[in-house]
């Protein structure tokens, strides 16, 4: 799955995987599902996104100093990606990060993008473990932790609306130095 956004962009968000039936079937991350509904919203409200998210690849949305990509290039079985797929997956993660020259903050979505960010920064999961709202500076780039916001996260109540919007009011405080 092609990454959406592009590469002078200083913030990156990493997502799990592309959905059955949002990018998979879209070609775009995060469309067509719930959880583009949040994040989309977010961006727009954040200014790291302009135009109008309706759910599907040209609805005249762009990123603004923005890129998404996923941990996981591909749909995993059953939406869980295994162990051996995060791990052939992450070369496609270190080469996202590496095209990245202005790249400042990274925004992981749920423990796997976060932890698999981690590793293709090069850095032991010990260095900053997964926390919502966590923050954590290596060299140039400062990571940000989220749960992830999938339907069953909000419905849930582990992520509310107000905890992913904290997220990134902090990133655009971070980004405005």
């Amino acid at each position: 799955m092609p990454q959406f956004g592009g590469v002078d962009a200083a913030l990156l968000i990493v997502g799990l995987a592309p959905g059955l039936q949002g990018a998979n079937r879209t070609g775009r991350p995060f469309t067509g599902d719930y959880a583009g509904d949040l994040l989309y919203q977010t961006l727009l409200d954040y200014g790291f996104a302009s135009g109008h998210y309706e759910a599907r690849p040209n609805d005249g949305l762009k990123l603004v100093n923005c890129r998404i990509g996923n941990a996981v290039h591909c749909v995993p079985p059953q939406n869980k990606p295994t162990p051996a797929e995060i791990n052939t997956c992450r070369q496609f993660l270190v080469g996202t990060i590496a095209e990245m020259p202005r790249l400042r903050a990274i925004v992981s979505l749920g423990r796997i993008s976060h932890d698999s960010t981690l590793k293709a920064l090069g850095l032991p999961l010990r260095a900053a473990p997964f926390k919502h709202g966590g923050e954590f500076q290596h060299d140039r780039i400062r990571i940000f932790s989220s749960y992830h916001c999938s339907r069953y996260n909000t419905n849930t109540g582990v992520l509310t609306p107000k905890m992913f919007h904290a997220v990134f009011a902090s990133v655009r405080d971070y980004l405005k130095d």
